[in-house]
């Protein structure tokens, strides 16, 4: 199943969409009003997320998806992010930084790249606009399979863009916290879709649009068949001698890097599909 985090108000509501019906799990359980409940339930009873939604629907409305609005799926407590994770990706960093060495030692390397990226104050959802540093003057998108964890262990994906200023990054490594760390700095959504819903995470497409002005500017597709490190040694970087909170979200890197004469402008439109998940869907603005 997916599942999508509704507001209603001034509360959450979460949905599950099984094939063809939506169906507000709230409604049949009041105590489950977010993924976090769901999970905890999940854990309580030693089943996975499915198997308790699925006992749920019965008793749960039907709802129409498209009547609703959509906010970020989980309100997890940290973002992290892996780097250098596909070739494309090791070589767009070379290309844009005055120290091009150290990426290809990464990519080559035992001990991926893991990184903080963003708190839940520091991230949107569907539907609302991601930002751009306005004191740089190079920046993209990077579409990225998201995996969320509760307490250390993968228990469903989701899309994530890790939004970059490539100019601050590639003046000097160094400065990676602030290309990656500021306001509007990520995006997450529209959904979470569960492992057995997404099935092989190193099997799926991911695609990605910008339009301006009505018009499509880039457009790019990979698989992430391309991952030099799967998604489980991911989080067993990220997890290990560090303290992780109870949800968390890593994203596991990029493999449509846009062209070095291209930037992200405001009012920009960015569109990232993933097979098995869905669309993710923002607007650019200036912060």
């Amino acid at each position: 199943m997916k599942y999508y985090r509704l507001i209603d108000g001034c509360e959450s509501r979460l949905a599950a969409a099984g094939t063809n019906t939506v169906y507000d799990l709230t409604s049949a359980r009041s105590n489950v009003q977010s993924f976090r409940d769901l999970v905890q339930a999940a854990v309580a009873v030693g089943e996975d997320i499915d198997a308790v939604a699925e006992r749920m629907v019965s008793n749960a409305e039907q709802i129409d998806l498209s009547e609703q609005i959509i906010d970020v799926p989980v309100n997890a407590e940290e973002i992290w992010a892996a780097g250098v994770t596909y070739r494309v990706s090791e070589e767009a960093r070379q290309s844009e930084s005055e120290m091009p060495d150290v990426y290809q030692q990464v990519y080559d390397g035992d001990r991926p790249e893991i990184f903080f990226k963003a708190t839940p104050s520091r991230t949107v959802g569907p539907g609302s606009a991601v930002g751009v540093r306005s004191d740089s003057g190079w920046d993209v998108p990077e579409p990225e399979l998201a995996a969320v964890l509760y307490d250390g262990d993968i228990v469903g994906y989701t899309i994530g863009n890790d939004v970059s200023s490539r100019s601050i990054e590639g003046e000097n490594p160094l400065y990676l916290p602030q290309a990656k760390v500021y306001d509007r700095c990520c995006s997450i959504g529209p959904c979470i879709a569960s492992p057995e819903t997404v099935g092989d995470p190193h099997d799926l497409s991911i695609s990605m649009t910008i339009d301006r002005d009505g018009e499509t500017v880039f457009e790019g597709e990979t698989e992430t068949s391309k991952m030099v490190t799967e998604c489980e040694e991911l989080a067993a970087a990220y997890t290990r001698s560090n303290p992780t909170p109870e949800l968390a979200v890593l994203l596991t890197g990029t493999s449509i890097v846009p062209e070095d004469e291209f930037t992200l402008t405001e009012g920009d439109e960015v569109g990232i599909e993933i097979e098995g998940i869905g669309t993710l869907q923002n607007g650019v603005t200036t912060v």
